[in-house]
């Protein structure tokens, strides 16, 4: 295959939509620091107390061990430094990085225009260990978990954290890391969304239940619709779906949420303290971000009916951790 840039290489496109009111719509421009669930009450002001003004844009770098990593690290032009606010981890895909991942989802205008810190962490070698993806780094059993759980530590500890609204998402690789993060750093996420990206660990026992949107096209020739891909046997979407409604006891009958053009949203409710499992999929889509910039021509069809970082915010909003 050709070696490009920014293609997530083994990520399952598995996309939960979170479409109750529909991409772009009102929650999912939903100011992240007003209302109810953002309000900085006077104890989460208290631990905020002596917290600095920070940059717009800073990078960072946390050492695991004896490795050290970044991450590229935005907070938006509203941030008050006495205010719990959100913050969204978006990951790159194989052979990409921070600054592309950024680009092509449009994260850092969602993030000034709904009020959440979004920070960029860099993977080993362009690529996370996310289990059955991707190498260099799960050739290396590189402990990405345990990096972003100290890049957690860092942003607690540096910026007004709200804890209960942190979020894990990303694209390809970076969507099968999020899948991984559900699983085994659970009480640090209070939902994740995948684009792209599937279940690549055997095992997964999360310490509760937690929301997850998957959003995957289906003429994906990277992460396979149906599984396989690229010589590795990857989760279908059905299968990365069925797992979770499964942990997540949900009950209830699938409820189309959003249908427009070659999107359709799929919520599968009744699910224990309100851990929602949602599929968007996108008829004929590529191995791409709905909505983004491309990945390139060769990763099939970008949707325009769908805007991924749009329906994740809207999922994530109405998913604080309880």
């Amino acid at each position: 295959m050709t070696r490009a840039r920014g293609i997530g290489l083994t990520l399952v496109l598995l996309v939960t939509g979170a479409c109750s009111s529909g991409p772009g719509g009102s929650a999912s421009d939903l100011d992240a620091g007003g209302g109810e669930e953002g309000s900085a009450d006077a104890s989460s002001m208290a631990a905020c107390a002596g917290r600095a003004a920070q940059p717009l844009d800073a990078t960072w770098t946390v050492t695991v061990g004896s490795t050290s990593r970044t991450a590229k690290v935005h907070v938006p032009a509203s941030y008050d430094p006495t205010h719990a606010t959100p913050v969204v981890i978006n990951m790159h895909g194989l052979w990409s990085n921070p600054g592309e991942q950024a680009s092509r989802t449009h994260m850092l205008a969602k993030s000034d225009s709904a009020g959440f810190i979004a920070i960029h962490p860099a993977g080993t070698g362009d690529s996370w260990n996310a289990g059955a993806c991707c190498n260099p780094a799960a050739n290396d059993d590189v402990d990405d978990v345990a990096f972003i759980d100290a890049l957690l530590d860092k942003a607690a500890a540096e910026l007004c954290v709200d804890e209960d609204r942190v979020y894990a998402t990303g694209f390809s690789n970076g969507g099968f890391m999020s899948h991984r993060l559900a699983c085994e750093l659970t009480d640090r996420f209070a939902a994740i969304a995948s684009v792209s990206g599937v279940m690549g660990i055997g095992t997964c026992s999360p310490s509760r239940p937690i929301p997850v949107l998957q959003i995957h096209g289906t003429s994906d020739g990277v992460v396979p619709w149906n599984g396989g891909g690229w010589g590795t046997n990857y989760k279908s979407v059905e299968s990365t779906i069925d797992g979770w409604t499964q942990r997540n006891g949900c009950s209830g009958t699938a409820q189309t949420m959003y249908d427009q053009g070659d999107a359709t949203c799929v919520k599968h409710g009744g699910c224990t303290a309100g851990a929602d499992v949602e599929l968007c999929t996108i008829d004929g889509g590529g191995h791409q971000w709905p909505g983004g910039e491309s990945s390139g021509a060769f990763n099939g069809k970008v949707s325009t009916d769908l805007d991924a970082t749009d329906t994740l915010w809207t999922f994530f909003a109405a998913h604080p951790r309880h």
